[in-house]
């Protein structure tokens, strides 16, 4: 069984023949994630199954999407702490000027669809699954209307609140959930939002909020300057990322935590002050050329010790999955390429594509964390057999398949990787670029074998 069919054994679309297409389509988009879909496809056929199936508007997004949805779930079960990570990003057709569907995005002049996505993610930062998301087009409707006198139901942000919502519905509630976002997510409401026990949230402050060292009694101060009146608890060193503004490096960072509480803007006087830790870390001296790391965290996660504040941060060095998961659906999945006339059909191709990302992400991951893991029932039979011949030149297959560490850096070197002393570990961009390869070769190889 190939991994499609595992991951979508139990989809019901309401045709069986819909259901096998569905699992055809994945299987063939993760074998060659970076081709496009007549390139990918294994016939003609099944390209003409791919167009009709996005076509069919009794197909949903959400349905596409939904058992992957429970397989995420069924991934957390090893894992005590689930991080679940989300964030907005866009897609854009301005191209596709006869695309029906399309709304504005952030440049004023394109068009194309918003996706907010919830990312699980194991504590070690291995990513399980998309928990759930939502794709839609902007309206203009409300534009340039005071935002403040909207309620967060008719705002956009209620897609945060949304977010939370579904985390606690799903994540089983033995599980410590954390709820992770950047300062997009700095929304008192969503801080009001109710909670799960075990649930918390760690989101990075966006706005100077005031506050108060206690409930009622206290002077009222600016968050950022509160948190700096607070002494430096000890330093982390943490390994950032690399971004297109910034390299990947080792960060020393400062960090400082308290408690404070939230005082409410004007207009949501009703919800009352919010009780909250904050960590703020700091990098005294970064790198010539490079700008300094400022984090300052808001969380419900009970900080009382250093290594309490610490463990924040490292959870919240793990948001930059979901950068890596937007990164891979437009740029390894090609997401902003494909040419469909309507948004319905564009939303059921990014679903497909979602778990094709989310695959490509895993594998890279998972091999990071987890080197040492058989790669059988990762790659198909005929995958590792040929991986295996060809990356030590011989036509002796092994008994026993090699480990996922080994089979990810063969992929990676098919798809350039060098593998130098200085290189690190593969990233997911020659992964996906050797996947392509290792499914021609497999192919070959499963025809010559007979």
């Amino acid at each position: 069984m190939g991994w499609g069919a595992e991951e979508l054994w139990d989809v019901d679309l309401g045709d069986a023949r819909r259901n096998r297409r569905l699992v055809k389509i994945v299987e063939d988009l993760v074998a060659q994630p970076n081709e496009s879909v007549p390139q990918a496809s294994r016939d003609e056929a099944a390209v003409q199954g791919v167009y009709e199936f996005w076509d069919n508007a009794r197909v949903s997004d959400r349905e596409i999407l939904s058992p992957h949805q429970r397989r995420t779930v069924e991934r957390t079960a090893g894992h005590q702490t689930v991080l679940a990570i989300q964030d907005t990003s866009e897609v854009e057709y301005s191209d596709l000027k006869a695309t029906r569907g399309l709304g504005p995005i952030s440049n004023a002049k394109a068009r194309g669809l918003k996706v907010h996505t919830i990312l699980a993610a194991s504590g070690e930062g291995v990513p399980l699954g998309l928990l759930g998301q939502e794709v839609w087009a902007r309206s203009l409707k409300g534009v340039g209307k005071d935002a403040r006198s909207r309620a967060i139901a008719e705002k956009e942000s209620r897609r945060w609140l949304e977010g939370l919502e579904l985390s606690q519905t799903l994540v089983p509630a033995e599980k410590q959930l954390i709820a992770i976002a950047d300062r997009e997510a700095d929304i008192y409401e969503l801080f009001a939002h109710p909670r799960r026990e075990g649930s918390e949230f760690l989101i990075r402050a966006a706005q100077n909020r005031n506050t108060k060292a206690a409930a009622v009694s206290g002077e009222v101060k600016p968050l950022f300057s509160a948190i700096r009146q607070s002494a430096v608890a000890g330093e982390i060193t943490l390994k950032l990322q690399r971004t297109p503004r910034r390299r990947e490096r080792l960060a020393v960072l400062n960090v400082r935590y308290g408690q404070f509480w939230l005082q409410p803007p004007a207009h949501l006087g009703s919800l009352g002050a919010i009780a909250v830790n904050v960590v703020l870390a700091e990098e005294e001296k970064p790198p010539t050329g490079e700008k300094a790391v400022v984090w300052l965290l808001l969380t419900t996660v009970k900080v009382e010790t250093f290594e309490a504040a610490c463990q924040c941060l490292r959870w919240y060095s793990k948001r930059w999955l979901i950068e890596r998961y937007f990164y891979v659906l437009k740029s390894g999945c090609r997401v902003e390429e494909l040419q469909l006339e309507s948004a319905g059909r564009l939303k059921r191709a990014i679903a497909c594509y979602s778990m094709v990302a989310w695959r490509l992400l895993w594998l890279t991951y998972e091999a990071w964390q987890h080197p040492e893991q058989s790669v059988a029932g990762i790659l198909e039979t005929e995958e590792w057999q040929v991986l295996y011949c060809r990356s030590h030149q011989t036509n002796q297959v092994p008994e026993e398949a090699p480990s996922l560490g080994e089979s990810v850096l063969w992929i990676a070197k098919l798809g350039g990787f060098l593998g130098r002393k200085g290189d690190g570990e593969p990233g997911v961009e020659t992964l996906w670029r050797g996947l392509g390869k290792l499914h021609e070769m497999a192919a070959t190889w499963e025809l010559m074998r007979g």
